[in-house]
């Protein structure tokens, strides 16, 4: 397949700020100003140029089953962001990253990533997550696919020894054991935040942080508000622990907003603390 979809005026969109502001972890940025990377068990090329984004070797159907999907195109972020400005602080925040989507991935992947994230640094969560995919996903163009959690249930922890993940071998393989059995990570999506984090929350390792993270990226939980270091000084420093009244349908977008700020500024929250 060698043809080219160019899709337009999708805005707010920033691509290289979606993909690379850690909610995913296998895009990588190439030499021609492409990303890549395997979501969803399919490789992408994708490109951004001005108002147009080029999927490469990408049909129409693999976009409007696959991709407009995962890089929810179909939500209206302007009537976040108009919402948003609303608040001083908020808009203040949001205008040097309100093309941050939300992606909508792949459940499993969402909370083994997130378990493989804790007390990491990206690179390494993307190495251990590229070993992972080499030794136990499927092999496809471009790469590998992230391997099942009924693949991964079957596997020790003394298995997983090859991906240096530590601590978190443990956790993958309980989180494997329970999601290809007890747990169906789909069927979450009909019960309350607070249903779904509590039934997370029994795999172990799972805290309300990676619970929250796999509802927001993984389950579409746009409620979701995930916690870690840089988002409680962040609200403790701006927001005095509290997101403004009447964000809580999207507070996980705000939560990205807030992150990538955070992020950004360290050495000023540093100083403020």
């Amino acid at each position: 397949m060698s043809n080219h979809l160019i899709i337009n005026n999708i805005s707010p969109f920033d691509l290289a700020l979606t993909l690379d502001c850690g909610q995913a972890f296998r895009w990588s940025l190439t030499d021609d100003g492409c990303f890549e990377g395997i979501a969803m068990g399919k490789y992408l090329k994708i490109k951004q140029l001005e108002n147009s984004i080029i999927f490469y070797n990408t049909s129409q159907e693999d976009y409007d089953a696959v991709w407009k999907v995962y890089f929810d195109f179909d939500r209206d972020y302007n009537e976040i962001l108009l919402k948003a400005s609303k608040n001083e602080l908020l808009k203040s925040i949001s205008q040097n990253c309100g093309g941050i989507r939300l992606l909508k991935q792949d459940p499993w992947e969402a909370l083994c990533s997130f378990i493989i994230s804790q007390n990491n640094n990206i690179p390494r969560i993307k190495g251990i997550i590229n070993r992972l995919c080499e030794n136990y996903g499927e092999k496809i163009e471009g790469g590998f696919t992230f391997p099942t959690a009924e693949k991964l249930s079957a596997l020790t922890v003394e298995d997983l020894a090859p991906l240096r993940a530590g601590f978190r071998a443990k956790y993958i393989i309980d989180a494997a054991k329970k999601c290809s059995s007890e747990i169906n990570l789909n069927s979450l999506q009909e019960l309350t935040l607070d249903e779904a984090r509590e039934i997370l929350m029994k795999i172990k390792g799972v805290g309300p942080k990676v619970a929250d993270c796999t509802l927001l990226f993984g389950l579409g939980f746009h409620s979701a508000f995930p916690m870690d270091v840089w988002m409680k000084r962040a609200m403790a420093v701006l927001f005095d622990n509290k997101l403004p009244d009447g964000f809580e349908y999207c507070a996980g977008v705000i939560q990205q907003y807030i992150f990538h700020y955070a992020r950004t500024n360290k050495i000023t929250f540093e100083d403020k603390k």
